[in-house]
């Protein structure tokens, strides 16, 4: 909304609106100041109506603009301030020195790994480091999804072995996905209140 109005709606606001619109621009660039969040939005916004300001104040005169002119160019001298503020703005760098994901021993990451149910969480979480696409990258891990969510005799109708020999699980189950419906996964038991007549989780 705010976007609109700087680009095309700023002249067709009232007086009292257009002043309660540079109030609360003025209250999104303290707040960006202070949180250094998202500083991208505001400064692309501002730069739309320093535009449209600009415009309006050149043509002053064929354009309507509600009060006086000197009001608009104090405006934009405000908006101007505000965009070289932003520029000025030093994002400040987040430490964080607790564990991250690649400072798990690989036993552990690779139990993470054997937990997920679906094949795609896998390959995505493979692409994170190289470690985790050594792991994710696993026969016997692709091969305990496949017996999880196929039975037997599905799965050998649907034989893909590697150039090794060896049966590619890996693309066994993407195959056997698309021609049988997975196994679904449930966290917890769906129980029903009888005082209040609803389903609910315990």
């Amino acid at each position: 909304l705010l976007q609109l109005i700087a680009k095309s709606q700023l002249t067709s606001l009232s007086g009292a609106a257009q002043k309660n619109y540079f109030n609360i621009l003025d209250k999104i660039v303290r707040k960006v100041m202070e949180d250094q969040y998202n500083p991208r939005l505001i400064k692309d916004l501002l730069q739309d109506l320093s535009s449209t300001l600009c415009i309006l104040i050149r043509g002053v005169g064929k354009s309507v603009l509600v009060g006086n002119i000197n009001i608009w160019i104090c405006r934009l001298e405000t908006i101007l301030l505000w965009q070289q503020q932003l520029k000025n703005l030093q994002m400040n760098k987040q430490v964080n020195n607790g564990l991250t994901l690649s400072d798990l021993p690989l036993h552990m990451l690779n139990n993470i790994l054997y937990r997920f149910s679906d094949g795609w969480d896998i390959i995505t979480l493979g692409q994170v480091t190289p470690t985790l696409y050594m792991l994710s990258e696993d026969r016997q891990l692709w091969k305990k999804l496949c017996q999880y969510h196929f039975a037997e005799k599905q799965f050998c109708r649907h034989l893909i072995p590697s150039e090794k020999g060896h049966i590619d699980w890996k693309l066994m189950y993407f195959a056997l996905q698309k021609y049988y419906p997975i196994k679904e996964q449930y966290g917890d038991t769906l129980h029903f209140c009888r005082h209040c007549s609803i389903l609910f989780w315990k």
